[in-house]
């Protein structure tokens, strides 16, 4: 309920986010015509069309962008159209009867029916404006699968911005009402919405909603959106950028029994451990179960190899798994993909390879595991004691003082007695496993294929799954562009000709771009620079000190580590051969 209410609020938001300027005339234009026939039926059409397209959207995934593609088409035909018979009756009459028809049917004139076609096609060209509420309600799709939830949740959001629409339609009919009576200016003024409506048009035509003004809106409204879902989210709500989580908690509230006496943990019972028959294959094992977990304790590691967040809480895991295992403690990960690649069984085996993981690992490919924990977020444990009761949870890196004393505090229950040493393992991460320098980080998780992409800075109309050329200029703190030929896909942009580019202006100690080679085995050079020059110092592990690199394979790259004290710079990665895919930028 209360995400509903979140995504709610957010609608109402965008009545002042310059993403909704283009649709504003549209809805003004019925202002003075009767509320239940002619202003609801459009709010209620946009409402519907903008909660279907975007489900189409969690649903279809490219093929949606492209229906989605098809109604802006028809719907900024029928708003040319629209436009045109309110700025020249005269002219409208000029054009075959069906087309006037279509006008005056749009405009008003055939009451209920054209109204609810109106707010259809308005909803259309709004569709692609919505902010991080979208892309979480979007997210929450993917992970949890699609569902009617999905539907309301958007239907809220569409809801919240008619509600705003509405009452600034409300005020402004009093307003245009008032001016008819005293100036008589009806004609004039219809005139005036039919220019309106028609610059409308062109500025969606051209692609400056879902360019300049979504760009606009983007750092308008995301903050305020954000902040909604800090405040009001549930903390099994999934993250906004669905990655990181809570930050590190201090070692209280367990108590100590007397050693004499059988030991009783005092951590409170958080429910049943779930299911792990929903692995679609498990390696470092056989496939576990929960019967067969009962009398160890067990830690659940939900996880994704190319998240910067995991990595970083790896040496821990594998340093409990290693120290507490003749003790009774299993510590199980979940490997649960955010992108695609990461569910190919080749790259996670590679993976754990890399990262020197011996304990289970469950490829929960399908989702079913991490549906049954109602989980929402990268990384996540939960700790089971030996009678299959989940008795602690930590979203997110950090912690880890907390969570291994909870470990220490279960498997002393588990014995009936408490183990007198209890010392804490202290890892030493190395690379992108090093603990973060987060008191210098001013820059997020930023993504790069359009379905979650924000902060773009590039001047050219933002291409989709088609080959465009981009440049980049200055950019500002967080901003990023692309230079060259480049495709940019729902999940990553690809190059096309040797020698494009990815630009990112930030602040962090670390900088990390995933990577892969388009073709599988072929390896793609390249060369990072920091404002402007060879990395030197501050290259990260994936480059040598000139900068230079090559992407062999799909992961996190480390590609800047400054050695220094920790500045605002402005990064570039160039590649020296074609067939690249770029995921997302992480910072550490």
């Amino acid at each position: 309920m209360i995400l509903f209410l979140v995504c709610f609020l957010a609608g109402v938001l965008t009545i002042v986010s310059p993403c909704i300027l283009p649709v504003v005339p549209f809805v003004f234009s019925r202002a003075g015509q009767p509320l239940f026939r002619s202003v609801l039926p459009m709010l209620f059409g946009m409402v519907i069309s903008f909660a279907g397209v975007a489900t189409l959207s969690a649903v279809g995934g490219s093929w949606a962008v492209e229906a989605n593609g098809a109604g802006r088409a028809a719907a900024i035909a029928l708003m040319a159209v629209f436009g045109w018979t309110l700025l020249s009756p005269r002219a409208a009459a000029m054009l075959s009867r069906p087309l006037v028809a279509a006008g005056n049917r749009l405009s008003g004139r055939a009451g209920v029916a054209g109204s609810l076609l109106l707010g259809v096609a308005t909803g259309l060209l709004w569709t692609p404006c919505a902010g991080p509420i979208l892309g979480l309600v979007l997210t929450g799709a993917a992970l949890h699968g699609a569902s009617l939830q999905t539907t309301l949740l958007l239907a809220a959001y569409a809801a919240g911005a008619a509600t705003s629409l509405t009452l600034a339609l409300l005020a402004g009919g009093r307003v245009l009402a008032a001016m008819k009576r005293s100036l008589a200016i009806g004609e004039r003024l219809r005139q005036g919405l039919g220019i309106a409506v028609l610059a409308g048009v062109g500025v969606i035509a051209l692609g400056l909603d879902t360019g300049l003004l979504a760009r606009l809106s983007y750092a308008g409204t995301s903050g305020v959106e954000q902040s909604l879902i800090d405040r009001f989210a549930p903390a099994s709500a999934p993250a906004a950028s669905g990655t990181s989580g809570a930050p590190e908690t201090s070692a209280t509230g367990l108590v100590l029994a007397d050693a004499r006496r059988v030991y009783r943990s005092s951590l409170p019972v958080e429910g049943l451990l779930p299911s792990l028959d929903g692995a679609t294959d498990w390696l470092n094992s056989k496939p576990l179960s929960t019967e067969e977990l009962r009398g160890k304790v067990v830690l659940i590691d939900f996880w994704t190899y190319s998240c910067i967040n995991c990595i970083r809480t790896l040496p821990y895991l594998q340093a409990w798994a290693e120290k507490y295992r003749d003790q009774g403690l299993v510590v199980v990960g979940v490997h649960a993909p955010e992108f695609a690649f990461e569910k190919r069984i080749g790259n996670v085996q590679t993976a754990l390879r890399d990262f020197a993981i011996t304990y289970p690992v469950a490829i929960d490919n399908d989702f079913r595991i991490w549906r049954a924990f109602g989980n929402s977020y990268w990384p996540a444990f939960y700790i089971a004691d030996s009678t299959g009761r989940i008795r602690h949870h930590q979203f997110g890196e950090g912690g880890y003082e907390r969570t291994e004393r909870v470990i220490q505090d279960l498997l002393a229950e588990a014995a009936g007695r408490r183990d007198e040493d209890g010392r804490l393992v202290s890892p030493a991460g190395q690379g992108a496993q090093a603990p973060a320098d987060l008191d210098d980080i001013r820059s997020g998780e930023t993504y790069v294929g359009y379905r979650q992409a924000a902060n773009f800075a590039s001047p050219e109309r933002d291409g989709i799954d088609r080959p465009q050329d981009y440049t980049v200029g200055a950019l500002r703190l967080n901003r990023w562009g692309l230079s060259g030929n480049w495709t940019v896909g729902a999940e990553q942009a690809r190059l096309n000709r040797a020698g494009g580019a990815i630009a990112y202006r930030f602040r962090a100690r670390d900088l990390h771009l995933i990577l892969g080679p388009a073709q599988d085995g072929k390896p793609v050079r390249f060369q990072v620079t920091v404002d402007g020059m060879a990395p030197g110092p501050d290259h990260g592990t994936d480059t040598d000190a000139e900068g230079y690199g090559t992407v062999s394979e799909t992961r996190l790259y480390q590609l800047v580590r400054q050695a220094g004290a920790v500045r605002e710079r402005t990064f570039e990665v160039r590649f020296l051969d074609p067939g690249v895919d770029a995921y997302a930028f992480t910072f550490g």
